[in-house]
């Protein structure tokens, strides 16, 4: 059998790539991880059950295991590496506030949803940025958290919100 591969470009992260070398079964989460080395966006399940491996494309969470890697072509694409504020500096105030409420409130255990979690965070909160919890379980719906319960996670998704819309008022 011959396997045909052809080539996309793509927007991941602020970052243009260019002729990325993608075979008709290739998805999305294995490019980005093997072959960009983003590995923030996990390998959890592999069939769309758990949400580790949530991104956004052009806005819209998906699960990048399912996502076959050709339909990125030409797409704008957003991993947890890109909600930092900035890439080199690793602190706490170039984290997002995504990241730093859930690092402040304890909304994370062993960490291998906590990619999902927040991008999934993400989309909620551009979608709707005075969410309530009930809000947040409906966006949560695709993220399995084996760890924590999910009530810290909600409490830094609140928290979250807050301190969006407070760095929103003071702009």
């Amino acid at each position: 059998m011959i396997s045909r591969v052809s080539s996309i470009d793509f927007v991941v992260n602020g970052t243009r790539y260019r002729n990325i070398k993608v075979k008709p079964y290739d998805t999305l989460s294995r490019i980005l991880r093997d072959e960009l080395g983003l590995t923030g966006t996990k390998r959890g399940c592999d069939y769309g059950g758990c949400g580790a491996c949530t991104v956004a494309v052009e806005g819209m969470a998906v699960y990048s295991c399912m996502y076959p890697a050709q339909y990125a072509l030409n797409k704008t694409i957003l991993t947890v590496e890109g909600l930092a504020e900035s890439e080199s500096e690793f602190s706490r105030e170039a984290l997002s506030e995504i990241q730093r409420s859930f690092l402040e409130n304890g909304g994370l255990q062993c960490g291998y949803c906590t990619s999902g979690v927040m991008m999934s965070t993400k989309m909620l909160l551009d979608d709707n940025p005075n969410p309530n919890e009930n809000d947040i379980k409906e966006a949560l719906a695709g993220n399995i958290c084996r760890c924590t319960g999910y009530g810290r996670i909600i409490d830094s998704i609140l928290a979250a919100a807050k301190m969006k819309n407070s760095a929103a008022r003071t702009k």
